[in-house]
């Protein structure tokens, strides 16, 4: 491939789309799942192989499984526990290594191999390397390479297959769905893109210069191709994430042409494994590809003086809703945010809430009786008062 891009991007998916190569991993064993080698994408001129756990389900109630691909943050590696956890609700799981290393090691200290590829995370260093030499380009293509890989497996439904990423693998899944559209849905935690407007990169994009931070976010940043990204995609964050900020977040999810789901909390811990675990990731999962219920919706909401009301539709019972508000301005991270219970209406489907003078932003949760959060929009009232006509209005 030369340097130019396509509509994916520098990606050649036809050549992704192949079930790439498998080594055995000599040396490696965990608990219920397989450890191996798959071909990824030649870097500086030589072959890579990626390392991965694999791991399907003790019983297995479908002639075919649904699978999910499962994409570690920054500082991690494939975890096997990951694989284990999908499995015991179910799922074939694979958990690849993004940065050429194997498992192993500590938080940011993972052992490389002699095959790895470039080393993580985000490749702003490596920004005047030829594109196909980059970190994000061997990472993407080293999940949907994961992706071909299942789908190669006699036991896999290849119609069935999520993605799911925490932090930088949150911002891997935001680049794969509007790459990989064999995925059923995609799942991001805590990553989203505008990192060059607002995240926790800011002060390494002013070191880059101009020139070069625009050349990254042009070829990398997940908000060039998430316009393309037609799947179901969950969102799934805190917030005050320190990384990936909620305007950030919120231009991010209104990109892609798919149906969205949000599940934002307040104050949720930024961590891979606070990030892998969340029961609204299964439930999603469960309702795209094993046709269990969805997750609660919203419809319209607007601001009216001193209310806040929001219709909502849900097939689970609404167990409780709360309005999350803060009467903060300035970094999103250094926000406090405010809990009330607020008032339900299921039989009309609609939350009236009351809005609490000085708010400055706001947003509804509503939990259902299998105490998942569904949220909806945020929506920012900086110079809203009480006493003002409502000042903006969101369906």
């Amino acid at each position: 491939m030369d340097e130019t891009t396509s509509q994916q991007g520098p990606w050649n998916l036809d050549a992704l789309s192949a079930a790439p190569e498998v080594y055995p991993a000599d040396g490696f064993a965990a608990e219920g799942v397989r450890p191996l080698f798959y071909r990824g994408p030649d870097w500086q001129g030589r072959p890579t192989r990626v390392f991965a756990w694999y791991g399907v389900p003790e019983q297995r109630t479908d002639r075919k499984l649904p699978a999910m691909v499962l994409v570690h943050g920054g500082g991690g590696t494939a975890f096997d526990d990951w694989v284990r956890l999908w499995n015991s609700r179910g799922y074939a799981a694979i958990a690849m290594d993004t940065c050429g290393c194997v498992a192993g090691g500590e938080h940011a200290n993972r052992p490389r191999h002699e095959h790895g590829g470039p080393p993580g995370w985000g490749g702003f260093e490596q920004i005047d390397q030829p594109v196909h030499d980059q970190w994000p380009y061997h990472a993407v293509a080293d999940v949907i390479l994961a992706n071909s890989l299942l789908r190669s497996f006699p036991e896999i439904d290849p119609q069935r297959i999520g993605v799911t990423g925490v932090s930088w693998g949150g911002y891997l899944t935001c680049i794969v769905s509007g790459v990989d559209s064999r995925f059923r849905f995609a799942a991001p935690v805590y990553g989203c893109g505008y990192l060059h407007e607002n995240s926790g990169w800011l002060d390494t994009f002013a070191q880059m210069g101009p020139e070069k931070a625009h050349k990254w976010w042009s070829l990398w940043d997940p908000s060039v191709y998430l316009p393309r990204a037609a799947m179901p995609m969950l969102w799934v964050s805190g917030t005050n994430d320190s990384h990936y900020p909620l305007d950030s977040l919120q231009k991010s999810y209104r990109l892609p042409e798919g149906p969205r789901t949000l599940s934002i909390r307040v104050n949720m811990p930024h961590s891979q494994d606070d990030g892998a675990r969340p029961s609204e990731i299964a439930a999603f999962a469960d309702h795209h590809l094993r046709s269990g219920p969805p997750l609660p919706s919203f419809g319209s909401q607007r601001p009216e003086r001193r209310h806040v009301w929001i219709t909502f539709f849900s097939k689970t019972p609404i167990v409780r809703a709360e309005l999350n508000y803060t009467t903060d301005m300035g970094p999103w991270v250094d926000r406090q945010w405010h809990r009330n219970p607020v008032d339900l209406d299921p039989g009309q489907g609609r939350v009236i809430a009351p809005l609490p003078e000085a708010t400055t932003a706001y947003y509804v949760n509503l939990i259902d009786n299998r105490d998942l959060v569904t949220s909806a929009e945020h929506v920012e009232l900086a110079s809203h008062r009480p006493d003002e006509e409502p000042l903006s209005s969101q369906d």
